[in-house]
Formats: structure tokens, C-alpha cells, sequence
């Protein structure tokens, strides 16, 4: 007996197609409309960058004022006894005294309006995911600020402008040899030499050895990272996944280092991806497209812009700059109102249907003792020049 075959079909229910999906076959992406898409916080925090130029300056808190005093009291001569004279203070009127007032700028800001309802259908936590973003915003403009201070604290003369005295300004060193190779910035080679030039000059200049730091941009410090064994910069202790995490880094000439994508870094913050050449310190990398890069350009935060009372620059002023070493005393902070998160509710929340969600602070950031500031550079033969309120005096007003 000759046995037949038969196929067999089946109506196939698809819990998670969409019941407007009616192509046949229907296309994954229609089959599985209706399944749950996850959410993965990872995915932001990985974009997120470390503040740490607070607690690497000066930080006081601003209460009852809208500035802060800071006194300079400059170097005193010592002069022989005459027999019979009185003494009554040395005859140059020593120790020349000088002052610097850091103003608060205004209230800065950033906010989110979450929805109701929003709310409600999320699988997610939103509203913590946007207080984390919103801390985040005002570290970073932060840790910007700051290191525009010191950068014009670097370039500046010394506060104090007695005739007859010399105080130390700041210092500018330059990376490299070639005065119009901006790509110097990235020789690991060039940096070591820099940083024990910055170190000599600090000692020369009286700046305490303690908390002496400096903040590179990501891929200079990566260049470091790959010179294992030169110059001391490897901790031995940290060697293996600590050593590729990028901490393997302890200090050279015993300055700390940091790294940052909110350093003053060419007029940028962050690294440029692009066409390597003399004045652009591009990397080329032909796997990176066009606009995978991380390039934000910086903003005008002169004394002349709503909201900002102290002087930090407009992009310009730092078209060579390339690296920061400092000591805690080369800037300050001050605070009027640390950072914040605040959440509206009762009947705001009643009449909204939401909440908004503000982080806020007050604060104000200008360089204190000038001589505790290094600024590197790269890409021009000439120092940058400074920028801002310039001290002025009929004398030598320091020098750098």
C-alpha cells in the first residue's frame, strides 16, 4: 500500500506583532513590535566624565557677601642693625601687601520637566537618571571654569605691584622643540620634559611641593601610560587591568596626575579627531567617521556675559593650550550655594501633571597666587598672552 505525504501548516499567532502589521511574511521588526524594549542605564554612563578640579583648588564658602578676599603678603628683606638706631621696621616698608576678590557669578542652573504619565508607562527610573544627568551638567561646568582660572592665572604678573619688588607670575612652558607642531602635544616624550621644567619652575618660585597636580587631556595621558618603565611614571604595585584602565600613572617630579576632557585644549574640550598636521593636533585614525568625534567648542565666559562676573576667556585665548600643571593654592572657589537638586510638588505638581526636577549652584573661580600655575602649550613659537583685567604698574610688576 502506497503511503502518502502530506504537509502540514499551522496559523501562527504572534503575541508580539503588531495587529497593524499585515505584510506576508511579516518582517522581524513587525513580528516582534510589541516586545519589551530594556532599558540599559550603562549606556549613558558611559559618556559621563569625572569632576575633580574641586578639590584640587582652594574652596571657600561664600556667606553674607558677594565676594571673597584673598590677601597677598609678598617677600620681606632682612638689613643690618646700625649702632644707636632704633628699630622700627624695616626702611623699604617690607612686606609689600597686595589683595585678589574672587566674585560669585550668578545662579547656574539645569532642569528637566518630567511628565506624569511619562512616569507612569517608563519601565525605567527616570527621574534618577535625570538627576544624574543634571549633576553631571554642573560638574562639568565646574571643573570648566576652573581650569580657564588657572590657565589666565598661569599667564598673569604677580598681584603684588610694589615699587621696587619682584613677585613671581605665572609660568608657560612649551611642548616640544618645534615652536609650530601642535601634534607635540601628544609625545609622551615631550610631556616627561615638560613636566620636570614645570617642577623646576615651582621650586624656583618658592610654591610648596605639596599638592602640586596636573590635569592632561585623555590621550595625552594614554601617551604617558605607554611609556612602562620610563622615568618612574608606573606604579609597580598597579600593574595588570588597573594598568590598561588607565591608573597605572602615579607622578612625574612628583606632580599628580589627572586626566579630563574639560581642560582648555586647543580652543576645544575634548579631543579632535581629523587630519593631523603642524597647527591642527588632530589624530588620524581612518576607522573613525566623520562625526564620531568628541569636539565641543568653547564658550565666550568673559565678564561681559550674562550671568558671569568673573573673567574666563572666550575660545581664542586659548587656541595653544594644552595641559595644566598647578599647585591647590594657584586658584580659588567660592561657593555661595553648593550644588543642589530640588523637585517641585503639591499643587505646582497638581496643575502640571509633573514635576521639575533643578540642580543648581553659585559659585565664582579666578587664580589666586599666579605662580603656582603652569599652563602648556603647543603649535606657536610665542607664549599665549594674557586676557582679562591685566595688572599694570609704572615698575616691574613681577615676574614670570
Amino acid at each position: 500500500m502506497a503511503q502518502q505525504s502530506s504537509t502540514l501548516t499551522t496559523s501562527l499567532t504572534s503575541p508580539g506583532a503588531l495587529n497593524s502589521a499585515v505584510s506576508s511574511p511579516r518582517t522581524a521588526a513587525e513580528a516582534r513590535a510589541l516586545y519589551l524594549k530594556l532599558f540599559s542605564g550603562e549606556m549613558f554612563k558611559g559618556f559621563q566624565n569625572n569632576a575633580i578640579a574641586r578639590d584640587l583648588v582652594m574652596k571657600r564658602t561664600l556667606q553674607n557677601g558677594r565676594s571673597l578676599q584673598f590677601i597677598y603678603t609678598g617677600r620681606t628683606t632682612a638689613e643690618y642693625h646700625t649702632p644707636g638706631n632704633a628699630i622700627l621696621g624695616n626702611t623699604d616698608g617690607a612686606p609689600p601687601v597686595a589683595e585678589k576678590t574672587i566674585t560669585c557669578d550668578d545662579l547656574l542652573i539645569s532642569s528637566a520637566f518630567v511628565y506624569e504619565l511619562d512616569e507612569v508607562l517608563s519601565h525605567y527610573d527616570l527621574r534618577s537618571e535625570i538627576s544624574r544627568k543634571i549633576g553631571y551638567a554642573l560638574a562639568e561646568k565646574y571643573d570648566r571654569l576652573i581650569f580657564r582660572a588657572l590657565t589666565r592665572g598661569a599667564r598673569a604678573k604677580s598681584p603684588v605691584l610694589k615699587t621696587n619688588f619682584q613677585e613671581p607670575g605665572g609660568t608657560q612652558i612649551r611642548v616640544g622643540n618645534t615652536g609650530t607642531n601642535a601634534s607635540d602635544a601628544y609625545n609622551a616624550n615631550h610631556l616627561i620634559t615638560a613636566f620636570y621644567d614645570a617642577a623646576a619652575a615651582l621650586d624656583e618660585k618658592g610654591v610648596s611641593n605639596d599638592g602640586r597636580v596636573a590635569v592632561l587631556n585623555p590621550r595625552q595621558y594614554y601617551s604617558l601610560i605607554q611609556k612602562v618603565g620610563d622615568g618612574g611614571l608606573i606604579n609597580r604595585d598597579v600593574q595588570g587591568a588597573a594598568l590598561q584602565s588607565g591608573q597605572g600613572i602615579i607622578e612625574i617630579a612628583g606632580i599628580k596626575i589627572f586626566k579630563s576632557m574639560n581642560i582648555p585644549f586647543f580652543s576645544n574640550y575634548g579631543t579632535k579627531y581629523g587630519t593631523a598636521s603642524a597647527t591642527n593636533p588632530g589624530i588620524t585614525d581612518p576607522s573613525v567617521e566623520s562625526g564620531d568625534f568628541v569636539d565641543v567648542a568653547m564658550e565666550d565666559a568673559r565678564n561681559s556675559v550674562a550671568g558671569i562676573n568673573n573673567d574666563y576667556g572666550q575660545a581664542s585665548n586659548f587656541a595653544n593650550s594644552c595641559g595644566l600643571i598647578f599647585q591647590r593654592e594657584g586658584a580659588g572657589v567660592v561657593e555661595a550655594m553648593g550644588p543642589q537638586v530640588q523637585v517641585t510638588s503639591g499643587d505646582v505638581s497638581v496643575i502640571y501633571q509633573g514635576d521639575v526636577i533643578l540642580g543648581r549652584l553659585a559659585m565664582g573661580a579666578d587664580y589666586v597666587n599666579p605662580a603656582a600655575c603652569v599652563e602648556l602649550y603647543a603649535g606657536t613659537a610665542t607664549p599665549p598672552a594674557q586676557f582679562g583685567t591685566v595688572q599694570t604698574a609704572t615698575n616691574n610688576a613681577g615676574y614670570q
